[in-house]
């Protein structure tokens, strides 16, 4: 791609270097879409909370919307209506979607019906309501957690890319710029995103330079190895140009697969009810998200009987605080396509480092005794 020449060029010793798990305090920003679900304000009180080890420089505001998985379901609900004639991408779509249909006839809510599907008015919500509900969210927990952060906290993207050509100017990127330009190799900014990265990718489109001086540390998707994908992901999916400039661009990058390793961070309501529930303001409120659920009506779920939910996000934070919690390994950079698959050519990429595993308990043990002392 025409764009790519413009990236300055890494040795590996260079990527080596950068990537190797940093230790004392470490600079940052953090790129969230903090209102998406739930599990970003679990990450973001984690890191608010470990701030003696992280140096926070700032908090963006990421853009989201989960319209197009609803128009999904609907378009599988169409066919699961009026069965004749149905293709075979039509009886594909209808396969992977039954189970979550059914659900939702089962509690009375109509697939078509967006107040039902959506009564917190939070997930069908286009890409830069998102990000302004993002923005409000972030200046909640923190205010739960008595910090007063405002002034580090930035509106971005108010939609996805829509080309190399045209990155998406705001407050968010133009921070992650001036920020990254202040660090160095040796010393690089660490941007944990846990969200669409259209923030980092425009940042990067804007001023390719800071590519020198930044390392990326993002959760989204499968591992590079895995070839049969089964489920999509959110993070990855909903700005496809972004997430493919995260490989092509050769900024260093942490990769942190969702599935396989980051699912691994299965919650459950009794542990919220032991070590959450009355940890102070910002532990009632993680545990009213958790008993509301924003995607309990779009997933047909009414109840929490036998069942957890997963705190994706954790793991970024998790990589910085204890990389050990996080073992992974350095690995030639895929190609990713349009349809979220990994392929590779026989030319060696530059270098990434990809999680291979977690240590579950050894995280919620630290994020649980750090809302402990908090509350005391």
């Amino acid at each position: 791609m025409e764009h790519l020449r413009q990236f300055p060029k890494l040795s590996r010793a260079q990527y080596e270097r950068m990537l190797r798990p940093p230790a004392g305090r470490i600079r940052c920003v953090i790129d969230t879409d903090t209102r998406n679900e739930i599990d970003d304000q679990f990450a973001l009180a984690w890191a608010l909370l470990s701030q003696d080890k992280l140096d926070i420089a700032g908090i963006y505001a990421a853009p989201y919307s989960f319209r197009r998985r609803w128009e999904t379901l609907r378009a599988a609900a169409r066919v699961k209506e009026n069965p004749a004639g149905a293709s075979e991408a039509d009886a594909a779509l209808l396969a992977e979607h039954r189970a979550q249909l059914e659900r939702l006839e089962q509690i009375g809510v109509d697939v078509h019906d967006r107040d039902a599907i959506d009564p917190q008015g939070v997930t069908l919500v286009e890409p830069g309501r998102g990000m302004e509900l993002s923005y409000e969210e972030i200046l909640l927990v923190a205010e739960k957690m008595g910090i007063d952060c405002s002034d580090k906290v930035f509106r971005g993207s108010d939609r996805y890319l829509d080309s190399y050509d045209e990155p998406v100017a705001s407050a968010a990127a133009t921070h992650l710029i001036e920020t990254a330009r202040a660090a160095s190799a040796d010393s690089p900014l660490y941007v944990l995103a846990i969200g669409a990265v259209t923030n980092v990718a425009s940042a990067l489109l804007l001023a390719p330079e800071i590519s020198e001086r930044i390392v990326v540390v993002w959760t989204a998707g499968y591992p590079t190895t895995v070839t049969n994908i089964t489920q999509p992901s959110f993070n990855m999916e909903q700005d496809m140009l972004a997430s493919q400039l995260l490989f092509d661009s050769g900024v260093p990058l942490v990769y942190l697969p969702g599935f396989h390793v980051g699912v691994q961070l299965g919650l459950s309501l009794p542990e919220m009810e032991a070590w959450v529930k009355g940890r102070g303001a910002i532990g009632d409120y993680l545990y009213w998200l958790y008993t509301h659920n924003p995607h309990f009506p779009l997933n047909g779920l009414t109840d929490h009987f036998a069942r957890s939910w997963i705190i994706w996000d954790l793991i970024n934070f998790a990589w910085l605080l204890e990389p050990d919690w996080v073992p992974s390994r350095l690995i030639d950079a895929p190609y990713l396509s349009g349809d979220t698959r990994w392929y590779r050519q026989a030319a060696p990429r530059h270098v990434i480092r990809e999680a291979l595993d977690i240590n579950r308990d050894a995280i919620y043990r630290d994020f649980f005794r750090k809302l402990e002392q908090a509350a005391r």
